[in-house]
C-alpha cells in the first residue's frame, strides 16, 4: 500500500459498518460464554455441549453455498440488515425462555462434584440447540454478505487497514470484551446477555440500514428473477476450484478449523476441570488472552504482512496457531494458558486479515458471494466435524486416561496435526504463487472496469 493510500480516509459508510460490527460482536461476546455457561449447568457430557456448538456450525455445511447465490443477486446492505434483525428475534425469544426456565440451574461446581442433572436439561440443551441451529443459518448469510460488501465500502487499496481495523473492533468487542461482561451479567441473572445481545443487535441493524448507496451486486440487474441454484453455485465452485491459490487457501482453513476445534468445543471443561476455574466471570476473563493477542494481530497485521511479505506471514501464523495449542495442552495453568490464548490470537488474525483482505482483491465482484461462500463452505464446514470429534475423542480418552488428560489431550493432537501441515503450506500458498495471482488479478480488472469499481 501506498503513502498516499494510508492517508486517504476511510468514510462515513466505513465508520458505520465499523459501529454496526462492533456491537453486534459485543453481543456475540456475550453469547459466547451464556451458552456455553448454560449448557454446562446443565450436563456435564463432553458429546452434548459440543452438540450446541455444532448446532451453529452445521449451516456452513448445508446453507453456505445458496447464501453465496443470494448475495450475489440482492442489496447487500438489505441482506445484513434483516439477517441482524432475524438473530435480535431469535435471541430474544431464547432470553425469555431462559428468564422463565433456569430458576434452581445446579452450578457447573456443584455438577462436577456429583450433583444430579436437572430433570429439564434435555429441553434446554434441545432450545440451546435450535437457536443455534437459526442463528448459525443468519450468520452465514450475514457475515459472507458482508465480507463482499467492504469493497462497495471502500477503495481496494485499503482493505488491508479496513479488514484489520474491523477485526479490531470485532476481536475486542466478542472476545475482550463480551466474555468478562458475560461473566459479570450472567452472575445478576443468566438470561441478561441474551436479552442484551438482543438490544445490541437491534443497533447493529440500523447502522447497517443507514449506509448510503447502491450495494447491489454487479450484473445482479441483468440475471433476472429466476434463479438457476446449480448453475450459479457451480460458476463460483469451478472459479474457485481452478485458481490454485484460492483453492490452498480454502483447504488449508478447512484444516486448521477443524483440528483447532477439537480443543475449542470442550474448552469450558476444560478451564473448570482442568484450570479449576468454576465461577463465570473467570471463565470469560480467561478467554480474554485470545482477545488481546487478536487486537495485537489486527494492529499489527498490515505490517507484519509487508515486512515478512504475505506468503511468510501466513506459513508463521500457521505454526504460531499449532504451537500455541499445543502448549495449551503441555502448561495447564491459568498464565501459561492466557498467554499461549494471547499468541494465538495474534497469529489467527494476521493469517485472516492477509487472506480475506485477497480473496476481496482476487475475485471479481461479481462472482464475490459465491467464491467466498464456497470457500467458506470448504473452510469453515469443517468446524462442525472438529467440534464433534472433539467430543468424541473426550469421550474416548477417559476410557484410557484421567478425565484430566483426556481433556489435555485434544490441545495436543490438534497442535501437532496443525504443524504438520507447514509442509502442504510451503508449496502451496507461498510469496510467489501471491505475487503471479495478484498480477493476473490485476491484469484482468484493467480489462474490466466495471466489474472491478462495480457498487464504489
Amino acid at each position: 500500500m501506498s503513502a498516499a493510500a494510508g492517508r486517504k480516509p476511510l468514510g462515513a459508510n466505513y465508520r458505520k459498518l465499523l459501529a454496526s460490527a462492533t456491537a453486534a460482536n459485543l453481543g456475540d461476546g456475550l453469547m459466547s460464554v451464556a451458552l456455553v455457561w448454560l449448557a454446562s449447568a446443565l450436563t456435564r457430557d463432553a458429546l452434548l455441549i459440543a452438540l450446541v456448538g455444532v448446532a451453529g456450525r452445521l449451516p456452513w455445511l448445508f446453507f453456505s453455498l445458496p447464501a453465496g447465490v443470494i448475495s450475489d443477486r440482492f442489496d447487500r446492505r438489505a441482506l445484513i440488515g434483516w439477517m441482524d434483525v432475524c438473530r435480535v428475534a431469535v435471541v430474544a425469544a431464547l432470553g425469555v425462555l431462559v428468564l422463565f426456565d433456569s430458576g434452581g440451574l445446579p452450578t457447573p461446581e456443584q455438577l462436577a462434584a456429583g450433583a444430579p442433572e436437572p430433570a429439564g436439561g434435555p429441553a434446554l440443551i434441545a432450545a440451546l440447540c435450535l437457536a443455534s441451529l437459526l442463528l448459525g443459518c443468519a450468520e452465514v448469510l450475514r457475515d459472507n454478505t458482508a465480507q463482499t460488501l467492504l469493497p462497495s465500502v471502500v477503495d481496494r487499496s485499503l482493505l488491508e487497514r479496513a479488514n484489520g481495523r474491523l477485526w479490531a473492533a470485532e476481536t475486542t468487542m466478542n472476545s475482550f470484551v463480551g466474555p468478562p461482561l458475560g461473566g459479570v451479567l450472567i452472575a445478576v441473572a443468566l438470561a441478561l446477555p441474551f436479552l442484551a445481545n438482543a438490544g445490541l443487535l437491534a443497533v447493529s441493524a440500523a447502522l447497517i440500514f443507514a449506509l448510503a448507496g447502491n450495494f447491489l451486486p454487479a450484473g445482479a440487474a441483468a440475471r433476472g428473477r429466476r434463479i438457476d441454484w446449480k448453475g450459479e453455485i457451480g460458476e463460483g465452485f469451478r472459479w474457485l476450484w481452478s485458481h490454485r491459490l484460492i483453492r490452498s487457501l480454502a483447504i488449508m482453513l478447512g484444516l486448521l478449523n477443524l483440528l483447532s476445534n477439537l480443543s475449542f468445543a470442550i474448552i469450558v471443561l476444560f478451564v473448570q476441570e482442568v484450570l479449576q476455574l468454576y465461577q463465570g466471570w473467570q471463565f470469560g476473563l480467561v478467554s480474554t488472552g485470545l482477545a488481546a493477542g487478536a487486537v495485537l494481530g489486527s494492529l499489527v497485521a498490515e505490517r507484519v504482512t509487508a515486512r515478512l511479505t504475505a506468503g511468510t506471514a501466513l506459513l508463521v501464523s500457521i505454526a504460531g496457531m499449532g504451537l500455541s495449542i499445543l502448549l495449551m495442552g503441555l502448561l495447564p495453568w491459568v498464565v501459561p494458558f492466557w498467554m499461549l490464548g494471547v499468541a494465538s490470537g495474534v497469529f489467527v488474525v494476521i493469517w485472516n486479515v492477509v487472506t480475506v483482505s485477497l480473496r476481496q482483491r482476487l475475485i471479481p465482484d461479481r462472482l464475490l458471494g459465491r467464491v467466498n461462500s464456497v470457500y467458506r463452505f470448504f473452510g469453515w464446514g469443517t468446524i462442525a466435524i472438529g467440534t464433534v470429534l472433539g467430543g468424541l475423542l473426550v469421550g474416548l480418552g477417559e476410557t484410557m486416561l484421567p478425565r484430566d488428560w483426556a481433556l489435555r489431550a485434544v490441545f495436543l493432537i490438534g497442535g501437532m496435526a496443525q504443524l504438520s501441515l507447514l509442509c502442504y503450506a510451503r508449496r502451496r500458498i507461498n510469496t510467489t504463487e501471491i505475487r503471479a495471482a495478484e498480477e493476473i488479478a490485476r491484469a484482468e480488472a484493467a480489462a474490466s472496469p466495471d466489474q472491478r469499481d462495480a457498487g464504489t
